[in-house]
């Protein structure tokens, strides 16, 4: 966007910006203003002004539906710029209304090149292994990366950022402590089963992080597509259990349990 733009857009970013009184006062306000001047270069100003509202998919109901007459009235004047996580949760006469853009995840090369840029000029200290792990956990979001790089910057200060520090700032598991629940699932005993699931409970890991990771493991190891396929129809399972409140260790007991099922036929 050039600085004539800028100039004319408005975005409401902060969290308590979400209700319909937003949309009534500051919203309705702006879109009734009337476009005027000119550029730097002496050109005119479009005949448009942008307003910009940053995760719309949090706006509540009303808010939402205030935002659809806003945009009917003052279409001809003001052009509305909606970004979301989610689709699913803006009203269908919002996205009616407008033309989808949706974005793929970044590609690693990207993240690392960005990541590298910033640590660079911010005279970070970092290893080449914790660019990686920042790459794998925030899985194509630049700025969830960014965070969590930002995150590590504080804790440690003056030393070097690295790969242990990134994983536990993301929450994420140690991905040799999934390599060796799935290694006890394909070829252990149901005892070390128990104690394994137990202990990665124990020390606070979320199952359904668990589950995400214990997800990729499965799809990468070389088993056959239908064990593969029985297998992630039991997560999927898990992972309702795990929404509508059910235990975690009994949960992730149950996954596994069918993990070494799959691997005993295997073999």
């Amino acid at each position: 966007m050039g600085p004539a733009v800028q100039a004319e857009g408005a975005g409401a970013q902060r969290l308590d910006e979400r209700g319909i009184q937003v949309v009534r006062q500051k919203v309705k306000n702006f879109a009734q203003l009337t476009v005027a001047g000119s550029r730097q270069d002496g050109k005119p100003c479009p005949p448009f002004k942008i307003i910009i509202l940053d995760e719309a998919d949090s706006m509540t109901g009303p808010a939402q539906a205030a935002l659809r007459r806003t945009m009917e009235k003052e279409s001809r004047t003001t052009r509305f710029c909606l970004i979301c996580n989610y689709i699913s949760r803006i009203i269908e006469p919002l996205t009616s209304r407008c033309s989808k853009f949706r974005f793929k995840p970044l590609a690693n090369q990207i993240q690392e090149e960005r990541l590298l840029d910033i640590c660079e000029k911010e005279s970070l200290k970092y290893s080449k292994e914790s660019i990686a792990a920042l790459v794998t956990v925030s899985e194509g979001d630049l700025r969830k990366a960014i965070t969590f790089l930002q995150s590590a910057a504080r804790l440690n200060m003056d030393r070097e950022i690295t790969e242990s520090a990134i994983i536990e700032i993301a929450g994420v598991v140690p991905p040799k402590m999934i390599d060796g629940l799935l290694q006890i699932c394909l070829s252990g005993t149901f005892e070390k089963l128990e104690v394994a699931v137990r202990n990665m409970v124990d020390e606070g890991y979320a199952a359904t992080q668990i589950l995400g990771q214990l997800h990729e493991a499965v799809i990468e190891h070389d088993l056959s597509d239908k064990q593969k396929s029985v297998i992630t129809e039991k997560m999927a399972v898990v992972s309702k259990c795990l929404s509508d409140g059910a235990d975690e260790y009994l949960q992730m007991l149950s996954l596994c349990s069918v993990i070494m099922q799959q691997a005993s036929q295997h073999n």
